[in-house]
């Protein structure tokens, strides 16, 4: 058998030929495309599904945990339901079967969300993670301000508003997280002796608020062959027009916000803090990849962006890389192009020796595509 494959290769050189450059061809163009990635995803398909409410732990764990878990325990290929319950928080991991599709996951996710939550408590916010995994962060950065006229709200806001937007848009992120800073927030700051003088509570000015931020829809008029649309306006755009909002005290007197309590921009409670080089506090960005792509090619589509977008920052500002895994990435491919070339080097020169036949010790060479 072995000297009629011999035979025939050497009547068919031209096919054989052939053959070898299309397998060449194919190797080359599949190593172009494969996925690059020094740490290799090993981990099982997972769903995170989180939950916000203000209450204690354990108000939470009874009301928004246990009944969200209590609905996925027996799910298609669901492998292990785990939940953790915080302050104001909730985290449910869910972990599937291997091999299941990510998609297909949290398409059943929704499904059975979908019949749990109109049972949950009011207030409650539930949504889903970003669909990534733990090893999805590929890239991080901080916001550093060289002039010293920016403070971190003023960062906090440019990252959340501006720059998050941006590198969302590159292909292959899932997920921008912010870390440190203050986000900026409009607060309201009762005096109890005046609302308790107007004989309000606090419920009410919370209700007066929401009710004065309200846009009322109306109808479109044709005059003179024109047409106008009616609406009502209360959209809230800037400190005097919440100080405005009328409250309902009941007894004739006219009271706003202004009279009960002091309105201005302050800060919101942060649970984290982010440091640059133990030097000054910062605004950080994570970069997280969506599951099953090409980790070196979203990076670089990162940076490109991050390239375009650096004109228009403010003088000053400047984005500092913290953590690029395409370093890392780079340095593995090196490592095993060298290992290869290495081993390819040997191989030839031991089918030298043994053959003493140069044309058969380049075949190795030729036969190995390089990257």
């Amino acid at each position: 058998m072995l000297d009629r494959i011999i035979d025939g290769s050497v009547k068919h050189r031209g096919l054989v030929f052939a053959l070898v450059a299309a397998a060449c061809l194919a190797g080359w163009w599949s190593m172009r495309r494969v996925p690059l990635d020094a740490l290799p995803d090993l981990g099982e398909t997972q769903v995170i599904i989180y939950s916000r409410w203000d209450r204690s732990p354990d108000v939470v764990e009874a009301q928004v945990t246990y009944p969200i878990i209590s609905s996925l325990v027996g799910g298609p290929k669901v492998k292990s339901v785990r939940g953790i319950s915080d302050f104001g928080y909730s985290y449910i991991y869910v972990t599937f079967a291997e091999g299941t599709d990510i998609y297909w996951a949290r398409a059943r996710i929704q499904e059975y969300l979908s019949s749990v939550l109109p049972r949950l408590p009011a207030g409650v916010v539930t949504e889903l993670g970003p669909d990534a995994t733990a090893l999805g962060w590929i890239y991080q950065y901080a916001l550093t301000d060289n002039s010293g006229t920016l403070n971190l709200g003023e960062l906090r806001s440019y990252q959340d508003y501006y720059l998050k937007y941006h590198l969302k848009s590159v292909p292959g992120v899932a997920e921008v997280a912010t870390v440190g800073g203050f986000g900026k927030q409009f607060q309201i700051n009762v005096d109890p002796n005046r609302l308790h003088s107007y004989g309000l509570s606090i419920s009410q000015v919370v209700d007066a608020v929401r009710a004065g931020n309200k846009e009322s829809a109306g109808r479109v008029l044709e005059f003179g062959g024109s047409e106008y649309m009616v609406r009502g306006r209360g959209f809230m755009t800037s400190l005097a027009d919440i100080e405005d909002v009328p409250l309902p005290t009941g007894n004739g007197v006219l009271a706003r916000v202004r009279d009960i309590a002091t309105v201005e921009m302050g800060p919101d409670l942060r649970r984290g803090v982010a440091d640059l080089d133990g030097q000054q506090e910062v605004v950080s960005g994570i970069v997280v990849m969506r599951h099953g792509q090409n980790a070196h090619e979203v990076i670089q589509g990162v940076k490109k962006r991050l390239k375009e977008i650096a004109p228009g920052l403010p003088p000053g500002l400047e984005v500092v890389p913290v953590y690029d895994r395409s370093d890392l990435i780079d340095h593995a491919v090196s490592t095993l192009t060298g290992t290869l070339l290495e081993v390819v080097l040997v191989v030839m020169v031991v089918i030298f020796l043994f053959l003493w036949h140069i044309p058969s010790a380049i075949i190795p060479a030729i036969t190995i595509p390089v990257a």
